[in-house]
C-alpha cells in the first residue's frame, strides 16, 4: 500500500511532464480550434469569410487579433459598437395551410428565404399530404422486338383486366401505351430495304420509340387502338428503351401527363438495354449526346433516333425525377439481374419478373403500386454548387434508396436541413461564380406539380467599414490607407502607424528594456523604436513592448495552460468569458454550488470559485453544505437502531433501560423517499416485522437529531407449516411410481424406445471412416458411400450431410471465389413421389418428356425468384438403391445454372420445399435432396422406421486438373429430425491418379459441316500406351447453335476395344428454319462437342472438346451467310469430300512435310495447293501427289504458308480442305544494314545500323566489335566486342577512342539459327565533320569505353527508356534508327538457284545541295514470285504523295457475342478513288498476326470471329488507292464475358458481355525548349473510367537526387500540353501521367527524358531524311530490278539530308509487293513510326 502511494506523485509529475510538452509544442491550447485567430486575417472582409463565429474589431486602440469570436473581443476590450459580423437570415415567404379533403399531394410552406454564412446550416419544419385516393396516369411501355410476340397478343386481351385494376386504385385515372425496339441503323436493325419494309411476316417496319395511345379515360378506346398493334423487330440483344424512357418524360404534353396526378411508367421487356457511350455497340463517339429535348412528330414517332445518342443513366433518373414520374420495370427472368440493378438508382421505382408471355403484368403492376403507394420520396432540384440539403423525418423511416414509409392521409412532419459549404474543390465558396452561390431550389415530393421554392444563397458581403476606408490617413503617417480601425501601410512600410520604412535608421536604444543589454530582451527585432517579438509556427511566442513575456509562462491549473480556458498575455492570463482567477480555473457563475432545492450552498455557506465554503463542515457535509444520506449513513441507522425500537415499541437489547437514548422520536403514518431522502429499515427480531424510520438534521449531533418513525410494521401472513408432511408424501408417491415404471421397462424391452424414461436412444454415422479409389478403374462420377443406423430403429431420422473437395490442400474449407457474379452449374438432385418405370430412362418416350417438363416448369417457378437463376438443363431419371422404403421411387437429376452467390439462396430454398413435400404442384418425397456446386455438395438422406442401412450418393468432382493423390471429405452435419445422435461423423475418400493407359481426344480442335450434310461426323482418336479397353463419354453442348433447332443433342459412350485406335461421334444436324434464314447474317451457329468421365485407366487428350460450325446455305439475298469462315464446299453425288485432319510440320527452314487422311470414298490423287500467307490464291503453286502427304520444298526461311488439299477422283476434284498454316524453319541473317556514324568529336562517336535485309528469324541480338587498324586495314591491338542483346536498339554510343587514329568497325546479327555474317567499315574521326547531337539518342542505347580493358564488353551506362532531347530544338523528341549510306558490295546465294548468286553493287556519290544518284541492277533467272519491301524515312518538311488515301478517320468497335466483334471506320479523304481496305489484328500482349483484305470500297466495316474472350487486341486499318496504301489507324480493344472455369478461353453461353479498352494518358511527347526546360505533352484517355477532372503529373530524376515534382493541371482536352521548367542539363528525369475522374487516379503513363547540351549553333529548320528501300525477293530464277536514289542537303553541318530511293520490279507475269512504311522526322524535326504489311497484286 505505501508503495503504490509512492507512485501516485511520480505519476503525476509524468502526466504534467506530457501536458506541459504537448501544450509547448503547440504553443497555446486555448487558440489551436480557434481558426479565427489561427486565419491571422488581415482584413475585416477576410475575417467574416473565415467562419460563421468570427467577428472582427474596428477599434483602433485595440492591441489583441482584430479576428476572434464576439464574446473573445468583447473581453479584451472592444466595443460592441466597434464588432463587425454577419448573421444567416430565415424567413417564411408564403404559407399557406394544407386542406386535407383535396385530393392531391400539398406542401407547407410555400416559399422560404434562406442567407447562409459559409458554414452555417439552417432548418425549417415542412408538412407534406398525400391523399390516400389520388389521380393516377398509367403509362405502358412495351419492347416490341419480336420475342415479345406472344406477350403482345396477351397484353391485347387485357384491356377490360387493366380497367378494373385501375378503377379499383382510383376513381380519377388515364392509361396510356407506347412501343419501342432500337435505333433504326446498323448493327441494331437489318437495313436491308425489304427488311426495312417488313423485319419479320406480319410486322411493322422498325422503329426506335412511338406513341400509340395519349394518356386516356376511354378504356375501350385503349383496347381498340391496342389490338391493331403488330409487333416489329431488330437484331441485337439490347434495345434501346432508354430512348423511349427519356421522350415519355420530356414530351409531357404529347404523352398526356396531367399536374396533380400519380405519374406511373411501366416498361416491360425482355431484353438489356443500349445507354449513352456504351461501346457495346457501335454508336459511341459517332452520334452526338442527347440533348434531353422532345423529339416527337405528328404521328408520336421519335424522329432523333439516328441523329443523337441514347441517355445515360444518371440522366433518365434526373429526368424522371423532375417530371414526377416513377417507373415499373417488368422484366422476365432473363433479364432481371440487369433492371434489378438499374431500378436501385432512382428513388422511388419497383422490379418485377414477368412471365414469359406477359400473363401476369396486371397483377405486376398491383404488386408494384401497392409497394409505391407507402414510399415518397422529396427532391432538392436546382441546388446551388456552395449548397447541400437533406431531409429527416421523426416520423417515417428513412429507406436506402432516401425515399421516406409514409401513412397517405395524414400530414407527415419532415425537416428540411440546408447548410452552406465553406469550400468546394478547392476554392472557397465566396470566389465562386454567383450562380453557384445563390439560386431557387426547387423541394419536390413525389408526384407533386407545385413544389416549395426555396431562394438560399451564401452571405460573401464585404464589411461596410472597407467601403468607408481613409486614404493617405494622418492616422497612418500619410504613409497608408485607414480601413476598419487598422492602417494598410503602403508598400515600403510598415508598422501600426506606418511610419517605419526599410530606409529608416536603426534606433535600438528605445528597444532596451531598463536593466536589459540586448534590445527587445533578445526574442525579437528591433524595427522603427518598436520590437517586434519572434514567433514560432506561425503563432506569437513573446509579446510586451520589449518581448519580455513568455506566453508559456502563465499559471497552469491540472497542467493546462490558463486551465485552457484563455490565452496567456503580457504575463497573465487573459481568461474567456466565464472563467476568472489568476489561472482561469474559476468559473464566473454559481450552477456548480446549487444544491438539490436549488439554493446556494443549502443556506449553510457561501459560494468562492465555483466551490461551497461551509458554515460547519463535518463528516456527513456533501459539497453544496447539505446532509448526505450516502454517506456512512448504513452505520448511522445501526447506531441508532436498538434507541428507535426501545424508544419507540419497548423492545430490543434496551427493553426496559431507554434512558441512555436522546433521540427525538416523531411517529408519521407514512415515510415519503421524496420528503426523507433516505430511510433506514430492519426487521425486528421479536415479532419478525420488519419497521422504517429516517433521521433529519446532522447524525454527527445526536442530541439534535429528530427520528421520523413510520407508525405500521411491515409484518408477513400467517405460517404454513401444514404444508410440508403432504409435500413430503407427494415426492415418495413420485419417487414409487418412477420405480414401477423402471421395472416396468426391464420386463419389456419393446418399451424402451417409447419411454423417454428408459429409452436408450439410437445413433447415426458412416459405415466406414476411410475409402480409397483407383482412378483408371473406376466407372461413375460419384461413390455410394453407406450409412447404418444402430440401436433402436424405431421412429424416423433424417441426416444432413456435406462434403469437402481437396481437403488434402491447406484452407480447403471453403475455395474463396474470385467472383460472387460468376455463374456455375448446381446440380440438383430430388426424390419424387411416384414410382420408377423403365420408360423414364428412355429420353424420347412420351411419358419421361412428360415428367420432365412437369419437373422443369415447376422447379424453373420456384427458382425465378432467386436472382440469376437461368433455367434447368439435363433433367434425368434414376433409382436410388439402398434408400429403404422408397428406393423404388423416382430420383431426378438436373442442373440449375446460377451465380456463385445465389448458393445460400438454393439451399434455403429445396430444404423449405422438399419440408413441405412439394415444389408448387410436384410433389416430392421428404428426407432427401442433394445440392452440388463446383467444389463442395450438401444434402440430406432419410432412415424411414425399421431401416438400418442408407447410401449417400457422394459426388467426386473428377477434374483434370486433380493432384495425382486427392482426398474428399464426407461429414455428417446434424439430426435435424428424429432422435438419433451422430455416431462415425467423418469419411475420407482418396482418389489415386495412375498412368493413363491411352490418350483419347478429338482430332482436331473445329470443324464445318453444311445442313446438308444433315449429320455432322466426328472423328475422335486413342493412343494407346498401354493396349487394353478404354471408355469415354461424349455429350453436345450449345453455343450459339440450339438444340432442337439446330441440331440433335447426343449423348453416349465411345468403347475402344484392345487395339481400336479410332471412332466416330456423329450429330444430327436440322434443316435451316425461315426465322434463321432471316437472321443468317448475325450469328455464327455453332456447338460443342465435349469428351468426359474417361474410363479403365484413359485419360483425355489435347482435346478435350471440338467446336463445330454449322455451315448455313451460300447465299440468302445475294449476300454471303458466312463472312470469313472456311465453308466446306458442297458437290454433286460421288464427288468426293475434303480430306480429314490435314496437318503440316517444318522439316527445315525451306521444307515442309503436308499430311492428311483420305476422306471416304476411292481417289485417284491429291492436289495441294499453298501459297505465302497473304498473298491472293490465285498465286498458289498446285503440286500433283498420288499418296496422302506432300513435301514442299524450295521456300523461303521463316515465313508463313498457307496449304490446302483436294482429293479427286473420276468425276473431278472433291471438295478442299480447311486452310493450314506452317512457318518454316530460321536461317541465320544475312549481314546487317549499312552502318551509319554521327560523329560527336575526335573521340566520340555514335555507331548504328540497320536490320539485315534478309532476317531469315527473329533477331534476338547484335555483337558489335571495333579495334585499331593501320593504313592497311590490318588490326593492330585487341579487338572489343559489345553485345546488344535487345535488337531494337541498333545504336551505340563509343567514348574515349583515339584521336586520330582509324578504327574497323564490325556488326552481326543472331536469331535463332546463330550468327550471322559481318557488316564492316573503317573510319578516322578526324576526318569527318563534327556535328553536335542532333539526332535523338534511342532508349537503351549503351555507351561504351573504348579505353577499357582487353575484350571490354560491359557498358558504363545502360539508361533504361531515356530519351535525348537536344537544348533549344524545339522539337519533340523520339527515337530514331536512320542510318547513312556508303560504298559497299554484297552477294546472296541461293541453294538450288540456277546462277548461283546474287549480286547486289551500290555506289554513292554525294554533292551539297545537289541531287545524290544511286544506281542498282539485279538479274537472276525468270521469275514467278516477287516480293518487294520498301521502307521510308521522311522529315518534318516532306509531303504525303498525292492519291494516297488519309488515315480511316474513325474506328468503332461493336460487339456481337463474347467471342465476336464488328469493326467499323469512316472513308479517309483521298484525291483519288479509294480501292480498298486491309484489316490486320493481333493479341495486344503479341503472338499470330492475323489480316483481312477487302477489295470493296464501299465497304467500311468487317466481322472478325474467333476472338479470345477477356484478351486485349490491336486493330489497324488503312485504305488504298492506286498510288499505293496510306497511313493506319490503331484502336485496342477488350472483350470481357463469363468463361467456363474448366476451359478460360471459351464463353460460357447466354452470359453478358461488355467491351472496354484501356484508360491510360496516350503516349508523352517531349519537346526541348532550352537547356533547362521542355513541353510536354499527351492526348486524353481512349476510354476514361468516368469523366476527366484534370492529371497529375510527377516529375523526378531518374536517378535519385532532389524532391519529386507533382503538377496538376486542371480540364478535359484532346490534348493535353504542359511546359516544365527548373531541369537540369544532361540529367536523365522520369515522367508520369494520371488522369484524373470522379472515380479516382487512372494508371500511369511513364516516360524518361534527357536535355542534353549544345556546343553548336542552331540547328537548321529544313534537315529532313527520306530513304525507300525496296528488297525484293524471290524464287531462285530471274529477275530484273532498277533502284535510284536521289540525296539533297541545305546544310551540311546540322541537317541529315533527304535521301529518295524508288524502285521499280519488271516482269512478264504478275507481280506482290509488300510494304514496309517508317516515317522518322530528323535533327529538329518530329518522329512518328508506323510500320504496315500489306500483300496487293501489283
Amino acid at each position: 500500500m505505501r508503495k503504490k502511494r509512492m507512485d501516485v506523485p511520480a505519476q503525476a509529475c509524468a502526466r504534467l511532464l506530457l501536458l506541459s510538452l504537448l501544450c509547448a509544442t503547440g504553443l497555446c491550447q486555448w487558440n489551436k480550434n480557434n481558426r479565427c485567430v489561427l486565419s491571422r486575417a488581415k482584413s475585416c472582409t477576410e475575417c467574416i469569410r473565415v467562419d460563421k463565429d468570427c467577428s472582427f474589431c474596428t477599434d483602433e486602440s485595440f492591441e489583441e487579433p482584430r479576428c476572434d469570436l464576439r464574446e473573445n473581443l468583447q473581453r479584451y476590450g472592444c466595443g460592441e459598437g466597434s464588432i463587425v459580423s454577419t448573421r444567416g437570415q430565415m424567413q417564411t415567404q408564403k404559407n399557406s395551410s394544407i386542406n386535407t379533403s383535396l385530393k392531391r399531394t400539398q406542401v407547407s410552406p410555400q416559399g422560404m428565404y434562406l442567407r447562409l454564412r459559409a458554414g452555417e446550416e439552417m432548418s425549417f419544419n415542412m408538412d407534406v399530404f398525400q391523399p390516400l385516393e389520388s389521380p393516377v396516369d398509367l403509362y405502358i411501355l412495351m419492347d416490341f422486338s419480336y420475342s415479345m410476340s406472344d406477350d403482345l397478343d396477351n397484353l391485347k386481351s387485357m384491356g377490360q383486366n387493366l380497367a378494373e385494376f385501375l378503377q379499383e386504385l382510383t376513381s380519377n385515372y388515364t392509361i396510356g401505351f407506347g412501343k419501342f425496339v432500337d435505333k433504326v441503323s446498323s448493327p441494331q436493325t437489318d437495313m436491308r430495304p425489304e427488311k426495312l419494309r417488313e423485319p419479320w411476316n406480319n410486322a411493322d417496319s422498325p422503329f426506335s420509340f412511338k406513341n400509340v395511345i395519349r394518356l386516356t379515360s376511354n378504356i375501350n378506346h385503349f383496347s381498340q387502338e391496342l389490338r391493331k398493334e403488330r409487333i416489329s423487330g431488330n437484331l441485337d440483344a439490347p434495345e434501346g428503351g432508354f430512348d423511349a424512357i427519356l421522350q415519355t418524360a420530356v414530351c409531357k404534353d404529347k404523352i398526356g401527363w396531367r399536374k396533380d396526378s400519380t405519374h406511373l411508367l411501366v416498361f416491360s421487356t425482355e431484353s438489356a438495354f443500349h445507354y449513352e457511350a456504351d461501346g457495346t455497340n457501335v454508336l459511341a463517339g459517332i452520334l452526338a449526346r442527347n440533348d434531353e429535348q422532345c423529339h416527337l412528330d405528328s404521328r408520336g414517332t421519335y424522329v432523333y433516333d439516328t441523329k443523337q445518342d441514347y441517355p445515360s443513366v444518371p440522366t433518365l433518373v434526373r429526368l424522371l425525377g423532375q417530371h414526377n414520374i416513377i417507373p415499373i420495370f417488368a422484366v422476365t427472368n432473363h433479364s432481371y439481374s440487369y433492371y434489378e440493378k438499374l431500378h436501385k438508382y432512382f428513388p422511388i421505382s419497383e422490379i418485377g419478373v414477368l412471365q414469359e408471355d406477359s400473363s401476369n403484368i396486371v397483377e405486376l403492376i398491383r404488386t408494384a403500386f401497392e409497394r409505391i403507394r407507402s414510399k415518397m420520396d422529396i427532391r432538392a432540384d436546382f441546388t446551388p454548387r456552395a449548397m447541400k440539403t437533406e431531409f429527416t423525418s421523426m416520423m417515417y423511416e428513412k429507406t436506402e434508396s432516401g425515399s421516406f414509409h409514409i401513412t397517405r392521409g395524414q400530414v407527415g412532419k419532415f425537416k428540411m436541413h440546408v447548410k452552406a459549404l465553406e469550400y468546394v474543390g478547392g476554392q472557397h465558396v465566396c470566389s465562386l461564380p454567383e450562380r453557384d452561390r445563390q439560386g431557387v431550389i426547387q423541394v419536390k415530393p413525389t408526384s407533386l406539380s407545385d413544389s416549395l421554392t426555396v431562394s438560399a444563397s451564401v452571405v460573401c458581403d464585404v464589411c461596410p467599414c472597407e467601403q468607408q476606408q481613409e486614404l493617405n490617413s494622418p492616422k497612418c503617417s500619410f504613409h497608408g490607407n485607414f480601413v476598419c480601425g487598422q492602417c494598410i501601410c503602403h508598400p515600403g512600410w510598415r508598422g501600426d502607424t506606418c511610419d517605419c520604412s526599410p530606409a529608416s535608421s536603426p534606433n535600438n536604444e528605445a528597444c532596451i528594456r531598463p536593466g536589459d543589454v540586448e534590445p527587445c530582451s533578445g526574442r525579437g527585432e528591433c524595427l522603427c523604436g518598436k520590437c517586434q517579438c519572434y514567433s514560432e509556427d506561425l503563432v506569437q511566442r513573446f509579446d510586451g513592448a520589449f518581448c519580455e513575456y513568455d506566453v508559456l509562462q502563465c499559471p497552469r491549473t491540472s497542467g493546462f495552460l490558463c486551465n485552457d480556458r484563455g490565452r496567456c498575455s503580457r504575463g497573465a492570463c487573459a481568461c474567456e468569458s466565464g472563467w476568472e482567477g489568476p489561472g482561469c480555473e474559476c468559473p464566473t457563475s454559481n450552477d456548480t454550488c446549487i444544491d438539490s432545492r436549488g439554493g446556494i450552498c443549502n443556506n449553510h455557506g457561501r459560494c468562492e470559485c465555483g466551490r461551497c465554503i461551509c458554515d460547519m463542515a463535518s463528516l456527513y457535509t456533501s459539497s453544496t453544505c447539505e446532509i448526505s444520506y450516502s454517506l456512512g449513513f448504513q452505520a448511522v441507522c445501526e447506531s441508532i437502531r436498538d434507541c428507535v425500537r426501545c424508544q419507540t415499541w419497548g423492545t430490543g437489547s434496551l427493553k426496559g433501560n431507554c434512558s441512555t437514548c436522546h433521540l427525538q422520536i416523531q411517529m408519521v403514518e407514512e415515510l415519503k423517499k421524496e420528503e426523507a431522502g433516505e430511510y433506514c429499515s430492519f426487521q425486528d427480531e421479536d415479532d419478525d416485522c420488519t419497521y422504517h424510520y429516517s433521521l433529519e438534521g446532522d447524525p454527527s449531533v445526536l442530541p439534535n437529531t429528530t427520528v421520523r418513525v413510520q407508525k405500521n410494521k411491515e409484518c408477513p401472513p400467517r405460517s404454513f407449516f401444514w404444508l410440508i408432511p403432504l409435500l413430503i408424501f407427494l415426492i415418495l408417491l413420485l419417487g414409487l411410481l418412477l420405480l414401477l415404471c423402471w421395472k416396468f421397462c426391464a420386463c419389456c424391452k419393446a418399451c424402451l424406445a417409447l419411454l423417454p424414461c428408459c429409452a436408450r436412444g439410437r445413433t447415426v454415422g458412416f459405415k466406414e471412416d476411410h475409402y480409397m479409389l483407383r482412378h483408371s478403374l473406376m466407372s461413375s462420377d460419384h461413390l455410394d458411400t453407406p450409412m447404418v443406423r444402430s440401436g433402436s430403429l424405431k421412429g424416423r431420422d433424417t441426416v444432413r450431410w456435406k462434403i469437402h473437395n481437396n481437403v488434402h490442400k491447406q484452407g480447403f474449407a471453403s475455395p474463396a471465389a474470385t467472383n460472387p457474379k460468376d455463374l456455375i452449374p448446381y446440380g440438383l438432385s430430388l426424390r419424387l413421389a411416384r414410382l420408377f418405370t423403365q420408360n423414364l430412362t428412355k429420353p424420347d418416350t412420351r411419358e419421361c418428356e412428360q415428367l420432365r417438363k412437369e419437373v422443369e416448369e415447376n422447379l424453373n417457378d420456384v427458382f425465378k425468384h432467386i436472382p440469376g437463376c437461368h433455367k434447368l438443363q439435363q433433367t434425368k431419371f434414376r433409382l436410388q438403391p439402398n434408400s429403404g422404403k422408397r428406393q423404388d421411387h423416382t430420383i431426378v437429376d438436373t442442373v440449375l445454372t446460377a451465380p456463385r452467390s445465389a448458393k445460400p439462396d438454393i439451399i434455403k430454398a429445396v430444404e423449405k420445399h422438399v419440408s413441405h413435400e412439394a415444389f408448387n404442384d410436384l410433389k416430392v418425397a421428404p428426407g432427401y435432396y442433394t445440392v452440388t456446386s463446383d467444389q463442395d455438395a450438401q444434402g440430406m438422406v432419410e432412415f424411414q422406421e425399421a431401416v438400418e442401412l442408407v447410401d449417400v450418393r457422394v459426388p467426386l468432382f473428377i477434374r483434370e486438373e486433380d493432384d495425382d493423390e486427392k482426398q474428399l471429405q464426407v461429414e455428417a452435419i446434424e439430426v435435424p429430425n428424429g432422435i438419433a445422435k451422430i455416431g462415425r461423423r467423418v469419411v475420407n475418400i482418396t482418389i489415386i491418379k495412375e498412368q493413363a493407359s491411352s490418350l483419347i481426344t478429338f482430332l482436331q480442335p473445329a470443324y464445318s459441316h453444311s445442313r446438308f450434310d444433315k449429320l455432322a461426323k466426328i472423328p475422335v482418336l486413342r493412343e494407346i500406351i498401354d493396349n487394353g479397353k478404354s471408355q469415354v463419354t461424349y455429350r453436345t453442348r450449345d453455343l450459339t447453335a440450339k438444340n432442337g433447332r439446330d441440331y440433335l443433342f447426343t449423348e453416349g459412350e465411345l468403347v475402344f476395344q484392345p487395339g481400336e485406335t479410332r471412332k466416330e461421334v456423329q450429330v444430327p444436324l436440322l434443316e435451316l428454319t425461315e426465322i434463321d434464314t432471316l437472321l443468317n447474317n448475325c450469328q455464327l451457329k455453332q456447338f460443342a462437342v465435349d469428351l468426359l468421365h474417361p474410363k479403365y485407366g484413359a485419360k483425355i487428350g489435347r482435346y478435350p472438346q471440338t467446336t463445330v460450325t454449322i455451315a448455313d446455305p451460300e447465299l440468302v439475298d445475294g449476300v454471303p451467310s458466312m463472312t470469313g469462315l472456311a465453308q466446306v464446299p458442297q458437290s454433286p453425288k460421288g464427288r468426293l469430300s475434303a480430306p480429314l485432319n490435314p496437318n503440316a510440320r517444318a522439316l527445315s527452314s525451306r521444307e515442309i512435310s503436308f499430311n492428311w487422311f483420305p476422306p471416304p470414298g476411292k481417289s485417284l490423287g491429291y492436289k495441294v495447293k499453298y501459297w505465302i500467307q497473304g498473298d491472293p490464291e490465285s498465286e498458289a503453286h498446285l503440286i500433283d501427289v498420288k499418296t496422302p502427304s506432300a513435301e514442299l520444298s524450295n521456300l523461303y526461311p521463316f515465313c508463313d504458308y498457307e496449304m490446302q488439299v483436294c482429293a479427286y477422283n473420276t468425276l473431278g476434284e472433291g471438295a478442299y480442305s480447311d486452310i493450314i498454316h506452317c512457318r518454316t524453319l530460321e536461317e541465320v541473317p544475312s549481314e546487317p544494314g549499312r552502318l551509319a556514324f554521327n560523329v560527336v568529336s575526335s573521340t566520340v562517336t555514335q555507331l548504328s545500323w540497320a536490320e539485315p535485309a534478309e532476317t531469315n528469324g527473329e533477331i534476338t541480338a547484335y555483337e558489335v566489335s571495333y579495334g585499331l587498324v593501320n593504313e592497311d586495314n590490318i588490326p593492330i591491338g585487341p579487338v572489343k566486342k559489345v553485345l546488344v542483346e535487345d535488337p531494337k536498339k541498333r545504336m551505340v554510343l563509343i567514348e574515349n577512342l583515339r584521336e586520330s587514329q582509324p578504327y574497323r568497325y564490325t556488326v552481326r546479327a543472331r536469331n535463332g539459327a546463330g550468327w550471322g555474317p559481318e557488316r564492316e567499315a573503317t573510319i578516322n574521326l578526324a576526318t569527318q565533320p563534327k556535328r553536335p547531337m542532333s539526332i535523338p539518342i534511342i532508349p537503351d542505347v549503351p555507351i561504351v569505353d573504348a579505353e577499357g580493358g582487353e575484350d571490354y564488353d560491359s557498358y558504363l551506362m545502360y539508361s533504361t527508356d531515356v530519351l535525348r532531347s537536344p537544348a533549344g530544338s524545339k522539337r519533340p523528341s523520339v527515337s530514331d534508327d536512320s542510318e547513312h549510306l556508303l560504298n559497299g558490295r554484297v552477294d546472296f546465294s541461293f541453294p538450288g538457284s540456277a546462277s548461283g548468286s546474287l549480286t547486289r553493287t551500290a555506289n554513292t556519290s554525294y554533292h551539297q545541295l545537289s541531287s545524290h544518284v544511286h544506281q542498282e541492277h539485279r538479274v537472276m533467272g525468270s521469275s514467278s514470285l516477287t516480293r518487294e519491301y520498301s521502307t521510308m524515312q521522311m522529315g518534318h518538311d516532306s509531303r504525303k504523295p498525292l492519291g494516297i488515301p488519309d488515315t480511316p478517320t474513325r474506328l468503332v468497335f461493336s460487339a456481337l457475342g463474347p467471342t465476336s466483334l464488328k469493326v467499323s471506320w469512316q472513308e479517309p479523304r483521298c484525291e483519288k478513288e479509294v480501292q480498298g481496305y486491309s484489316v490486320q489484328y493481333q493479341l495486344l500482349s503479341g503472338g499470330e498476326v492475323n489480316r483481312i483484305t477487302i477489295p470493296n470500297p464501299s465497304q467500311n466495316s468487317v466481322v472478325v470471329e474467333d476472338l479470345l474472350p477477356n484478351h486485349s487486341y490491336i486493330f489497324k486499318v488503312k485504305a488504298q488507292s492506286e498510288e499505293g496504301w496510306g497511313p493506319e489507324r490503331e484502336g485496342v480493344i477488350t472483350i470481357e464475358s463469363q468463361v467456363d472455369p474448366q476451359s478460360p478461353l471459351s464463353p460460357v453461353p447466354g452470359t453478358p458481355f461488355t467491351l472496354s479498352t484501356p484508360c491510360a494518358p496516350g503516349p508523352l511527347v517531349f519537346t526541348a525548349l532550352s537547356p533547362d526546360s521542355l513541353h510536354l505533352s499527351w492526348e486524353r484517355p481512349r476510354e476514361p473510367n468516368g469523366p476527366i477532372l484534370g492529371y497529375r503529373i510527377t516529375c523526378e530524376m531518374l536517378h535519385g537526387g532532389g524532391e519529386p515534382r507533382t503538377i496538376y493541371v486542371e480540364g478535359d482536352n484532346l490534348e493535353t500540353t504542359l511546359t516544365v521548367p527548373h531541369l537540369s542539363e544532361n540529367v536523365p528525369y522520369k515522367f508520369k501521367v494520371q488522369a484524373n475522374t470522379t472515380q479516382g487516379f487512372g494508371p500511369e503513363r511513364e516516360g524518361l527524358i534527357t536535355i542534353e547540351s549544345q556546343n553548336r549553333g542552331a540547328f537548321s529548320q529544313f534537315g529532313g531524311q527520306q530513304y525507300l528501300r525496296e528488297e525484293v525477293y524471290k524464287f531462285p530464277t530471274e529477275y530484273t530490278t532498277k533502284t535510284s536514289i536521289s540525296h539533297s542537303s541545305l546544310d551540311p553541318h546540322f541537317t541529315d539530308g533527304m535521301l529518295v530511293t524508288s524502285q521499280r520490279v519488271e516482269n512478264t507475269s504478275s507481280t506482290l509487293t509488300q510494304e514496309f512504311v517508317s516515317r522518322t522526322v530528323m535533327s529538329s524535326g518530329t518522329l512518328t513510326k508506323q510500320v504496315e504489311r500489306q500483300f496487293y497484286e501489283a
